[in-house]
């Protein structure tokens, strides 16, 4: 900080006067020394004008004190306003330097914070990685207990890792995806001796069986339990992928579940038993694909759920003994596409689902001895597709559909043994084509049909329907 040294006024002005006076002094004895000395003679009396030279000699001394004080003071005066001046910048310096300070203060806390940020987000991904390893290890443990806790730990950490959340479930769905035997079904009759060998259930291996399919029924459910969650929940797993692809089923728990988005893969899965439930699912964005799956004896169970915008595929699917389920469904947008599948004993089931928008296509699809049943559907604007399907065997049901806007396209399909039946179905204003249809030994059925507006069946080759297509009486 600056220093104004200064001497007391009292100091200043004497010392300024004792200077004047020695300085006048010595300029009138120089000039008395010019001036040779002379003498001074002294009157007997003072005259008048002698007084007045006088006063007026004492006054110019008196004014030049004075003036010499002032002057003393003038400078000071001017020397206390210059330091008032360098103060001010000082301050303003020192408050400068004070905001610099509290700048590179606030920065080094926001570098300490970041710092600490880092060194707990390194601690936290180091821990999260030392968790992953550990749920890993138990999942490949050879005891189904140890392996099931692996399962939740998994689990666990997905709902609290989430920029590893994908990561955790696929490693779950990979599990998923190891190859599979469902336990044997154990005969309720012991075996007989006799000549032949009776094949023996080694109840160990059943034992096993039996504890890998409760994990892997766990995996399932804890991904459903997930899918349930609201979206704004933090651990809601909606909108990830889910590859199961290549899996063996025999059982799993998704009802009630949101598919909003990403993908869930069924493609090349077999489904040989249990349930597979979809129950009062909602399809509004996502895509489940079970592409070219199998189902030999298993159930899918879609019954009540609801597609708004979503889409089922079984394209090139496989039916020889399971059943699909899409009983009370409602479909307002979403698209089921079966193109190109192939039923030759399984079941799929419509019944009673509504038709308002949405899509369910059959198109190249072989029916060699399945059933699809629409039993007891609305269609008031929505689209069923049977184009280019082949018909040999199996069986179409719509006994007791309303058709009230909806289509149902037949056009470019082969009947060769199939049957479509709409015994019992009500039309008022839907639209069944058959243009372009082979029949060469098919059945199409609407006896006990209510037609109030006749449905259109395109244009017959030589203007009457084909044989094996059964018409209303008028």
């Amino acid at each position: 900080m600056p220093e104004l040294r200064l001497w007391g006024i009292r100091r200043s002005i004497a010392l300024a006067v004792a200077a004047a006076l020695l300085l006048v002094g010595g300029l009138i004895a120089a000039a008395l020394g010019f001036a040779g000395w002379p003498g001074l003679e002294q009157g007997a009396t003072v005259t008048a004008a002698t007084l007045f030279d006088l006063l007026k000699l004492v006054f110019a001394v008196v004014a030049g004190i004075g003036g010499v004080a002032a002057l003393v003071v003038a400078y000071r005066r001017q020397r206390v306003a210059e330091h008032t001046n360098r103060l001010a910048e000082f301050a303003h310096q020192l408050a400068h330097t004070a905001d610099l300070r509290a700048e590179v203060t606030k920065a080094l806390a926001v570098a300490a914070d970041d710092r600490a940020k880092i060194e707990t987000d390194r601690n936290g991904v180091r821990l999260f990685n030392e968790r992953f390893a550990k749920a890993s290890e138990q999942l490949g443990s050879e005891k189904a207990a140890v392996r099931l806790a692996g399962v939740y730990a998994m689990a666990g950490l997905a709902d609290d890792w989430g920029e590893g959340r994908q990561t955790c479930i696929e490693v779950l769905c990979a599990y998923i995806r190891m190859p599979y035997t469902p336990p044997p079904e154990i005969p309720s009759e012991a075996p007989t001796q006799g000549n032949d060998p009776v094949p023996m259930v080694d109840a160990q291996t059943a034992r096993t069986a039996s504890e890998e399919r409760e994990v892997r029924h766990t995996v399932i459910r804890l991904i459903g339990r997930h899918l349930r969650l609201a979206e704004e929940e933090p651990t809601s797993w909606r909108g990830l992928d889910f590859d199961f692809t290549g899996a063996v089923f025999d059982g799993g728990d998704f009802s009630d579940a949101t598919f909003s988005g990403g993908l869930v893969s069924f493609d090349r899965a077999t489904f040989s038993g249990g349930l597979m439930s979809f129950d009062r699912a909602t399809f509004s964005g996502g895509l489940v694909s079970l592409d070219r799956a199998t189902f030999s004896g298993g159930e899918v169970s879609f019954d009540s759920a609801t597609f708004s915008g979503g889409r089922v595929d079984f394209t090139v699917a496989r039916f020889s003994g399971g059943k699909v389920l899409f009983g009370g469904a409602a479909f307002r947008g979403g698209r089921v596409n079966f193109g190109v599948a192939a039923f030759s004993g399984g079941e799929v089931s419509f019944g009673g689902a509504a038709f308002s928008g949405g899509e369910v296509l059959f198109g190249g699809t072989l029916f060699d001895g399945g059933r699809v049943e629409f039993g007891g559907a609305t269609f008031s604007s929505g689209r069923v597709f049977f184009g280019v399907a082949a018909f040999s065997g199996g069986e179409v049901s719509f006994g007791g559909a309303a058709f009230s806007g909806g289509k149902v396209s037949f056009d470019l399909a082969l009947f060769d043994g199939g049957r479509v039946d709409f015994s019992g179905a009500t039309f008022s204003g839907g639209l069944v084509s058959f243009a372009g249809a082979t029949f060469n030994g098919g059945e199409v059925w609407l006896d006990k049909a209510s037609i109030d507006v006749p449905p259109e069946f395109g244009d017959w080759p030589g203007g009457a329907p084909p044989d094996g297509l059964s018409l209303p009486k008028a």
